[in-house]
């Protein structure tokens, strides 16, 4: 079985453990921990703890234990002072509450659920998300960035995390360092991806270990974040904004989207992501390979990855490189 560390955050990360998973039981999932938002916002606030959204969606993604126990982990209050709340984020809190660090929680819920591989956060700091606008507004916290961006008509101009000197764990560099693949995204560029790349120590992990590295863009742009971005205009801002220096592979959807669906996002401000012309000669120069496919699923008007295809399509692409260098 091939060894995968998968870097991101928010519901791109968790489908894509979802493929992973049929793929692999060597799975290493890097979590970042700058959401602020939602009921993860509000334990944050309250009790001083990790955001445990993203990090709760991966360990269910990876979850064997039975249909009813992550029916529980998933249950959202309707109702009360609770309402809102996620009940498997009061079980990591209170986890968190018996345990030495962050790190022990989620490893402990882990082997509760059975899970396929590891789910790590990025950092046990207190991370806080910072952008600044093309009108030099500076907007602080994961939640508020595309918010303003679309409110202000004003892209991303540039974007850090405070303390800027953040520190991941010894065991997130280990398992970069074994990794045989090394998956960034899918997610949102800027409040999924990029964050976890600017703490230095990942990128550099990411700069010397041996596993061929690939990104996964979007399907669609995302408004207030990457409207009418180019698969290598993604490339570009990693490269502005982190220290890392190298992705091998870029994976492209090139499947069809029903019409009324592409209207509906159209009309939301969203567009596919298709490579052009001038995309092909950036990542040419840049020595990226591009991998295109049918990556797309809709469900219910949505668009979403299918993981499944994903994955074998890059569990392939790895034999394939092993096998001409053994």
């Amino acid at each position: 079985m091939i060894n995968i560390v998968a870097l991101g955050g928010g519901t791109g990360l968790s489908i894509l453990l979802r493929g992973l998973k049929e793929v692999s039981n060597h799975i290493t999932a890097v979590v970042t921990v700058a959401d602020d938002g939602g009921g993860s916002g509000v334990l944050r606030e309250d009790l001083g703890m990790l955001p445990p959204g993203d990090v709760r969606n991966c360990i269910l993604a990876l979850a064997n234990k039975e249909p009813i126990l992550q029916d529980l982990f998933h249950y959202r209050f309707s109702e009360g002072r609770l309402k809102g709340q996620n009940f498997g984020n009061l079980m990591i809190a209170a986890m968190v509450g018996i345990s030495d660090s962050f790190e022990e929680a989620i490893k402990k819920i882990s082997d509760i659920f059975a899970i396929t591989g590891e789910v790590y956060p990025v950092s046990e700091e207190d991370i806080v998300l910072y952008a600044k606008l093309t009108d030099g507004t500076v907007v602080a916290g994961e939640s508020n960035i595309p918010h303003e961006a679309i409110k202000r008509s004003k892209p991303i101009d540039n974007i850090w995390i405070d303390p800027k000197d953040a520190r991941t764990s010894d065991v997130v560099i280990k398992r970069i360092q074994q990794a045989e693949m090394i998956v960034l995204g899918p997610g949102s560029l800027f409040t999924s991806i990029i964050p976890n790349l600017l703490i230095q120590e990942v990128c550099e992990a990411i700069n010397k270990a041996t596993a061929p590295v690939f990104y996964i863009t979007n399907i669609m742009t995302q408004p207030g974040e990457t409207d009418d971005f180019s698969v290598s205009d993604h490339l570009i801002a990693i490269e502005k904004f982190t220290k890392l220096k190298r992705i091998d592979y870029v994976v492209v959807n090139n499947g069809d989207i029903g019409t009324a669906t592409l209207e509906k996002y159209d009309n939301e401000g969203a567009k596919p992501v298709l490579p052009t012309d001038e995309d092909l000669k950036i990542l040419s120069e840049r020595s990226i390979k591009l991998i295109k496919g049918n990556f797309v699923e809709e469900k219910k008007g949505y668009i979403r990855h299918d993981a499944s295809q994903i994955s074998k399509e890059l569990v392939s692409h790895i034999e394939r490189v092993y096998k001409t260098t053994t």
